[in-house]
């Protein structure tokens, strides 16, 4: 069968789908208990609710396999009243003393045991709320939509966890006003209760998933039923204060700049219960911790940096694209890092129907530099301007529209297209995007058109999983508002993974890898290759061993290099206190210059996390990337970046923290102090402190290489916000 009639008959097929009917959860709506009496969240499973609400018991595994009995007897109970919604869990375990949970700032505590709500507002299948829970209430939260999920989102919730004897218990409590949902008398949502025991690399769950559907969750949650939710109006208003004050060498000698002080407001209004309009002006975007060091040498295309800064995380999850894979150049079509420094934005996101979903950005950006419009003199500000449509369709299907814009001294970029997801079978969906962009540069008025196309399609099942991806980016494609990471390619790649479980208490499961990709450098009219063969296998402990070898070429400038090579990785939870994770590639290579040559390298990354006790935790990594000109042998740079993070936690709420980097490439080490204070999500004071240290030394008026270090920057960082709720 030809390509075109291929691309076809899944075209025919996935209409079919979006057509058909969405099929309905095989049980009726489960429905929590109604509660006027509500449970103090204290980890105790004493108050009287718990012993009326309803229950589940999380019986069956999907990791490390599919249908296998739970090890360990999990119980889940669920109760609401008005504004809330409680649930508890009471988690066996035979071994009590070998639970590992940790004492944390929220986000951190993936690698401990944990019990996991995975919440769909509107049981629609689009995208899910993720709350999770350790052992002693530490909270994670994300959320997850398009096969994407995000941790960068921090909601309002409260939660407990206790060590007992016999396991451990948690409570949780998720206000109403945290999440979206539709204001109506009945109230469906549904539901995916989950449980992990990080040392037996086991995770259980309510409803158990079908091994005919892989991890396809949103496909396989449970409905519930609520009645009589209290109808409100969300306000919110976030002013913060911060205070920067520092100094920087100047011709040898530290010279002190002026405190700066400064203040930021941002609010937030529930337009209705699933509409939410967010407005900023200058935001405060201070992050808790730096973007760690990155190699910076040698690219063919930026470094993705991801997205910290709170006004960008609300919906964000609505701005995922369709049609990606690992393989695809265009990732994505909105990255709000490209917004440096806002002055003032605007946000509209959520839902405006039953099957309708809006998401929308308005922002002037101050530091338009950054961008490839910029010409001095020119304008002082950069516009920007983001606008989404989503339409749900059968099963967790749907077809969106984007339009995204940013205008700059006369210059602008504009990029619109659409993008969908179909569900072809329970294993089975096909998704994909096609998008214009039109391009005027300030120096030259002739405006530039490009196209991009992708489609993505995905069978997975607990035996085996396929994908197929092409994707098509003509050479004068451009985004200023996303992230591409190539131009002028076209590429077609399938990728196989045959599972295996065998019986053993040592190999938990294998997947091995075997994918070919072909892809056509448009400029030069040559080929690429890229195929490859891997193994992945799980073992206990949560340890994980992988291998992978590839034959690869790449064009670059019009000639083609050889970058094959091999790789390996591991990544194991060596005991409760320490963690390791390395990956190490050797192969052949490209220098990214205008006259291009071939050459070798090995990259090494590497982590070390040890916790010695529930609030000490100290991780350390290493980076390192070199490259050998293959003609000469002679190795030009080899680039290395140590780092490591020391951090305290006096409790949930307030931690200590420094980090020291050392940029060995650069000769720069940082130093970066912090305390933090954390009541809820907004509600924060923060003191810190950082300096930059060259290994230099000022002599006869000039910095010159030197054995010591030279500080050439410090500075002192203080914030005060606050969260105030209607």
């Amino acid at each position: 069968m030809t390509i075109q009639r291929t691309i076809g008959a899944l075209a025919g097929a996935a209409l079919f789908a979006a057509l058909a009917p969405a099929s309905v959860w095989g049980e009726a709506f489960f429905r929590p208990l109604k509660t006027g009496s509500p449970p103090a969240i204290d980890g105790r499973l004493d108050d009287a609710v718990w012993g009326e609400a309803p229950s589940v018991v999380l019986e069956r595994t999907f990791i490390p396999d599919f249908g296998r009995e739970a090890s360990e007897r999990t119980v889940a109970y669920m109760a609401y009243d008005a504004e809330t919604l409680y649930f508890a869990f009471k988690c066996y375990d035979r071994e009590p003393d070998k639970i590992k949970a940790a004492i944390a700032s929220r986000d951190t505590t993936r690698s401990d045991d944990f019990i996991c709500i995975n919440l769909d507002s509107f049981n629609d299948r689009q995208s899910l709320y993720a709350f999770y829970v350790n052992p002693l209430g530490i909270q994670t939260d994300s959320r997850y939509a398009s096969g994407n999920e995000d941790f960068s989102v921090d909601l309002v919730w409260t939660s407990a966890g206790r060590l007992e004897p016999d396991g451990y218990s948690v409570e949780l409590a998720v206000p109403f006003k945290s999440l979206r949902y539709a204001g109506k008398t009945r109230v469906e949502m549904s539901i995916f209760f989950e449980r992990c025991i990080s040392r037996r690399s086991e995770h259980s769950s309510y409803p158990a998933l079908d091994p005919a559907r892989g991890y396809a969750f949103l496909t396989q949650m449970m409905p519930l039923e609520l009645e009589d939710i209290k109808q409100y109006t969300l306000l919110e208003l976030l002013p913060a204060y911060t205070y920067q004050d520092g100094a920087e060498r100047v011709d040898g000698a530290l010279a002190g700049r002026a405190g700066v002080h400064d203040g930021h407001l941002t609010g937030k209004l529930g337009i209705t219960s699933q509409l939410i309009l967010d407005g900023t002006y200058n935001p405060d975007f201070s992050q808790v911790e730096a973007d760690a060091g990155q190699v910076d040498v040698n690219l063919r295309y930026d470094l993705f940096f991801p997205e910290k800064r709170p006004f960008f995380l609300e919906g964000s999850e609505m701005f995922q694209l369709a049609g990606t894979s690992g393989v695809d150049p265009f990732e994505a079509v909105v990255h709000t890092r490209t917004i440096v420094d806002p002055r003032v934005g605007f946000k509209l996101s959520g839902k405006v129907g039953k099957k309708d979903t809006l998401a929308s950005i308005f922002a002037l950006d101050e530091s338009p530099s950054s961008g490839p419009l910029f010409v001095p003199g020119t304008d002082k500000y950069a516009g920007f301007a983001v606008l989404r449509y989503k339409r749900a369709v059968a099963s967790d299907g749907y077809l969106g529209a984007f339009y995204t814009g940013r205008e700059y001294g006369g210059g602008s970029n504009l990029v619109a297209g659409a993008d969908g997801q179909l569900r072809l079978t329970k294993a089975s969906q096909m998704s994909f995007h096609g998008f214009g962009s039109r391009t005027r540069r300030i120096a030259d008025p002739a405006a530039e058109a490009g196209l991009a196309l992708g489609a993505d399609y995905l069978y997975d099942t607990r035996d085996l999983g396929i994908n197929i991806s092409f994707y098509s980016i003509s050479e004068n494609f451009q985004t200023d508002t996303g992230y591409l990471t190539r131009q002028g390619v076209t590429g077609l790649e399938a990728v196989g993974s045959p599972r295996f479980y065998p019986q053993s208490r040592f190999f938990r499961k294998i997947v091995s890898t075997l994918s070919a990709a072909l892809v056509k450098d448009l400029p030069s009219g040559l080929f690429e290759t890229n195929d490859a063969l891997g193994v992945v296998v799980l073992l206990p402990g949560y340890t994980t061993a992988s291998i992978l070898a590839r034959y690869s070429t790449e064009v670059f400038l019009g000639r083609r290099f050889d970058t094959s090579g091999a790789l390996i990785g591991s990544q194991s939870q060596v005991t409760k206190a320490l963690y390791l994770r390395g990956q190490y590639f050797r192969g052949n290579a490209i220098r990214y210059v205008a006259d291009p040559y071939q050459g070798r390298g090995n990259t090494f990354t590497g982590s070390v996390i040890y916790k010695p006790s529930e609030r000490f935790d100290l991780t350390a990594s290493l980076t390192y990337a070199d490259f050998t000109r293959l003609s000469t042998g002679e190795r030009e740079y080899d680039y290395a970046i140590w780092r490591g993070r020391l951090t305290y936690q006096m409790n949930k709420y307030l931690f200590v923290r420094g980090i020291v980097e050392y940029n060995a490439f650069r000769r720069e080490m940082l130093i970066d102090l912090l305390a933090s204070f954390t009541y809820i999500p907004g509600t924060v004071i923060q003191l810190g402190y950082g300096s930059l240290y060259d290994r230099t030394e000022w002599i006869d008026g000039a910095y010159r290489d030197a054995p010591r270090f030279l500080e050439m920057k410090r500075g002192l960082f203080f914030k005060a916000s606050y969260l105030w709720r209607l």
